[in-house]
Parts: structure tokens; C-alpha cells; sequence
């Protein structure tokens, strides 16, 4: 039995929780741990990522978050125990954000990722946002700030979240215009208009 207060962490959560640490996920993408929300679930873990963007003073290509919770007695809604809830956001090109195809593009983006990462998972939703922002009077020359965020959550069917992390860094660097390249392949930067190279 606990002591007071002290708060028993279920086996299957802290398995979870085992097959996430030492995990290495794309090599341009950088994890943190930050505080995990504490009303939706009775255990939680949640971490930033940030897909590095190319140049000495580059802005994030992209950056989400990604979310494990875990009720012991499991949510009808969630088919299961766990639950896995992520962002992703990243900068796009104004004609891209236009495109009306883009949503259903970027959702397939996700259900490719998962099912290219190995993670076994059901009860998928989320949502597929594009901004498009324009600015006037004297914010005229601010640049254009248009992009794209996915919200989606599954359920992993086993306590192994490995691929599930990677999956989500898979879609991160899909949603910057980076597929996942083999491991010692480094990706070609794309050319500025007028380099001689």
C-alpha cells in the first residue's frame, strides 16, 4: 500500500512510459518535457518538438506537441486505455494553403506516418487547419505568416509508444517539406533563386 499522499503509478503506464525514454527520432527535430495537462486523465506525459529550420538565423520549419494519457479503467470514447494527442504546426507557401485539397492531403500525411512508424492504433480523429494571414494599414509590410496545423489523436493498442513518438516526428517533417530520409543520408537544401549553385 502507498503512503498518504503518495500516488501509485500504474505498471502499464510506467511501461509506456519505458519504451519512450532513449528514444531517437529524426535528427533535426528537438524534444523537451514540459508539464502534462492534469484534467483529462489521471496520468500524463506530454513533450515539445521542434523540426530545426536550414541557416545560421532560420525559424522552426515546424513545431507541435505530443501527448500520452492513460486512465487505468480506460474511456469508452477512447477504445482503451491510452490516448495519444498531438499538434503539429508549420509555416507553408500561400498557394499551398490555398490548395483545397491540402486538409485531406495532410490527414493522409498522418495515416501514412502511423502506418509507416509501425504504430498499431484505432479511433483516430483531428482537425486540419490552414491560416491564411494578411496584414494592412501599418502592419502592410509585415510578411505573410500563413501555415498549417494538425490536431489528431488515436489510441496506441499496446503500451509500446516508440512508434508512436516516431510517427509524429514523421509528420512533422511532412508538414515542413522534409520525408523521412535513411539513417547517415543528409537532405539536399533547397536552392535560392539566382545561386550560381
Amino acid at each position: 500500500m502507498s503512503p498518504a499522499g503518495e500516488v501509485h503509478v500504474p505498471e502499464e503506464f510506467q511501461r509506456a512510459l519505458r519504451s519512450l525514454r532513449g528514444v531517437q527520432v529524426r535528427a533535426d527535430v528537438s524534444l523537451h518535457e514540459i508539464p502534462a495537462p492534469t484534467r483529462v486523465a489521471p496520468f500524463a506525459l506530454a513533450l515539445t518538438g521542434e523540426l530545426a529550420g536550414h541557416g545560421a538565423h532560420a525559424t522552426d520549419a515546424a513545431s507541435g506537441r505530443f501527448v500520452v494519457l492513460y486512465d487505468p479503467d480506460g474511456q469508452e470514447v477512447w477504445q482503451g486505455r491510452f490516448r495519444a494527442v498531438t499538434m503539429v504546426r508549420a509555416p507553408l507557401e500561400r498557394d499551398l494553403v490555398r490548395d483545397p485539397l491540402l486538409s485531406e492531403v495532410a490527414w493522409t500525411w498522418l495515416r501514412e506516418a502511423l502506418v509507416s512508424a509501425g504504430a498499431g492504433s484505432r479511433a483516430h480523429g483531428g482537425t486540419v487547419t490552414r491560416v491564411i494571414s494578411e496584414s494592412f494599414g501599418s502592419l502592410a509590410d509585415t510578411p505573410e505568416a500563413d501555415e498549417i496545423e494538425i490536431r489528431a489523436s488515436w489510441t496506441p493498442t499496446t503500451p509500446d509508444l516508440a512508434p508512436h513518438l516516431h510517427a509524429w516526428a514523421h509528420l512533422m517533417g511532412s508538414v515542413a517539406g522534409r520525408p523521412a530520409l535513411p539513417e547517415g543520408v543528409t537532405p539536399l537544401r533547397a536552392r535560392r533563386a539566382g545561386s550560381g549553385s
